[in-house]
């Protein structure tokens, strides 16, 4: 009886404890969901959970008059729980702030090698209109720290910025060329290449179906995330007219419609449904892409513009996960006619890598918006260019004259390059033009007999000695440029002769878009780590980006100075 009565009471007592040290799941996530907490705050719920678990403790063993045996056991509990709780604190914070494992995803690609013209005399590649990689890198300076190496994809920053080319005369876009010394080397000459695409007003956009596909998971809770979400695509739900659809589609766990297709100009109802969004749950990114085609499958207009944009950090956790295998989907999906824009938001767990391969694949274009501005940019400012498509499958294919050019090396597009022969092969997939999309590569080249020279010749090569005594003139290169209507499956052929005597000999007396594009694209390189640009600084590029302002509307230009100035410093 006596073994009985003992046994019951160490039951009770021990059941009576863990009841106590228990932790209610809604008080743990209010915790854990802070994203800033100060040292103030964070000494109130210590107290707070020591006097907490005392109390409860007390009130319970006092009620069964076992106090007073219990008294050592809840001191060695006690002390215990301070360990736990220093631990855990140990590995929560940092400084002041709430330290999440950071989980971001940054493809690594190595930066383009010197090519040395007589055994790699054509360079192929897609263009790009991705600018996400300069607003993502802009969140990492803005918040004091550099941005990752593979943040930075040098083509983005440079395209981020409109260098005012020529307007288009009869053809879908103009092709803009300019050859002058290299900033960073003065026995190298850099070759920039810029096309503009045909502008089309908002007024004049064809009825566009559009889906939103947002994400609602819970790691989308936050004002950067969610919040800033819902704002961003109210401004853009205002642009749009009565012949314009808008669907909402939301994911976390399940993935369901919240808004069927409803006509653009009802900004009330729209505005309603997005206020209604709320985050909670785990992210099945496949299911939600799969019911938004489905969603602008069903409201599809013919020769009108059918969009998905996908609203998102990218962090998918259930369903479909696989890189491959939601890439495969996509790429299936987009022989639909519909496009897919990837919008990325949020930080800590933030997927790059797949935001950028999803509207790759998708034939849309990828943005990052890190701030309300960012929004307006995009989506209201450069809607034309961020809907419409003018050309699609867009090439660029440059063969370098080996009698005048000797070494060259393209800047960025690390993850646009393509075969040879893809450039003919009508098949083969590359990136779409927006109407008023400003597009910029950039190639250091060195010539023939001068002293920029990174390689060394092949023993046994033909070394034209006798031809490049000449290399400053005739053709240095001959560019070519296919494309394709958006209607249209055959491409189309631009071809220009690129030649010496429009070599400029003084970067002072070249335009402010060659030299400013030259100081953002010497920027990227220096994030990245500067293999090629040698002993230029970021003093460097902040002379010359001043000095290339020029017309800055919208303050952009005086932005960038502003983050390298910053970097400087950070540096």
């Amino acid at each position: 009886m006596k073994n009985k009565f003992v046994f019951v009471v160490s039951s009770v007592f021990t059941i009576m404890i863990l009841s106590a040290c228990s932790t209610p799941k809604n008080e743990s996530q209010s915790i854990v969901n802070e994203e800033q907490i100060t040292t103030v705050q964070k000494k109130q719920l210590s107290k707070k959970s020591d006097s907490g678990i005392s109390s409860a403790l007390e009130s319970k063993l006092s009620t069964t008059g076992l106090l007073a045996l219990s008294a050592a056991p809840i001191m060695q509990l006690k002390a215990k729980r301070r360990l736990e709780r220093g631990r855990v604190s140990a590995m929560m914070y940092h400084g002041n702030k709430l330290a999440v494992r950071n989980t971001e995803n940054y493809a690594h690609i190595a930066d383009n090698a010197i090519k040395r013209v007589n055994e790699n005399p054509v360079s192929t590649f897609s263009i790009d209109v991705d600018t996400g990689s300069y607003s993502n890198v802009r969140r990492f300076i803005n918040s004091g720290s550099l941005p990752r190496k593979d943040a930075v994809r040098v083509e983005e920053l440079v395209n981020y910025f409109n260098y005012q080319y020529p307007e288009p005369d009869n053809k879908p876009f103009s092709v803009t060329t300019e050859i002058a010394p290299t900033p960073w080397n003065k026995d190298s000459y850099l070759l920039h290449i810029g096309i503009k695409g045909i502008d089309v007003s908002k007024n004049n956009i064809p009825a566009s179906n559009l889906v939103f596909l947002v994400d609602v998971s819970g790691s989308m809770r936050f004002a950067n995330k969610l919040g800033l979400l819902k704002k961003s695509l109210k401004l853009l739900s205002k642009q749009l007219r009565a012949q314009d659809k808008i669907s909402i589609v939301v994911y976390a766990g399940a993935s369901g419609v919240v808004l069927e297709p409803t006509d653009g100009n009802k900004t009330a109802v729209i505005g309603r449904a997005l206020d209604n969004l709320a985050a909670g749950g785990s992210t099945n990114g496949a299911a939600g892409i799969k019911l938004a085609y489905l969603m602008a499958e069903q409201a599809f207009i013919k020769d009108g513009v059918n969009r998905i944009i996908l609203a998102t950090d990218g962090d998918f956790n259930v369903g479909t996960v696989n890189f491959e295998a939601l890439t495969d989907l996509i790429t299936e999906k987009r022989k639909s006619g519909i496009s897919l824009t990837t919008l990325g938001f949020g930080s800590g767990n933030y997927n790059d890598h797949l935001m950028e391969q999803l509207a790759d694949k998708g034939n849309g274009n990828y943005q990052y918006i890190d701030t309300l501005n960012e929004a307006q940019k995009v989506l209201v400012d450069e809607m034309s260019s961020t809907l419409q498509t003018i050309a699609k499958d867009v090439k660029i294919q440059i063969e370098f004259n080996s009698n005048k050019v000797s070494e060259y090396r393209l800047i960025g597009y690390e993850n646009r390059m393509l075969k040879r022969e893809d450039f003919n092969n009508d098949k083969v997939d590359a990136g779409d033009i927006g109407a008023g999309h400003t597009v910029t590569a950039l190639y250091e080249i060195s010539l023939v007999g001068g002293k920029g020279q990174s390689v060394d010749e092949l023993r046994y090569s033909n070394k034209n000695t006798i031809l490049s005594k000449n290399s400053k003139t005739g053709e240095l290169a001959f560019l070519k440029i296919r494309y394709k209507t958006p209607n249209q499956d055959k491409s189309k052929l631009l071809s220009y002769a690129l030649t010496a005597k429009s070599i400029i000999n003084k970067i002072e007396s070249t335009s402010d878009r060659f030299r400013f594009s030259a100081a953002v694209a010497a920027f990227g390189q220096m994030l990245k780590g500067g293999t090629y640009i040698k002993e230029y600084s970021y003093k460097d590029v902040l002379t010359m980006a001043r000095n290339a302002r020029g017309k800055d509307y919208f303050g952009y230009r005086g932005e960038f100075i502003k983050l390298v100035n910053l970097v400087k410093s950070l540096g």
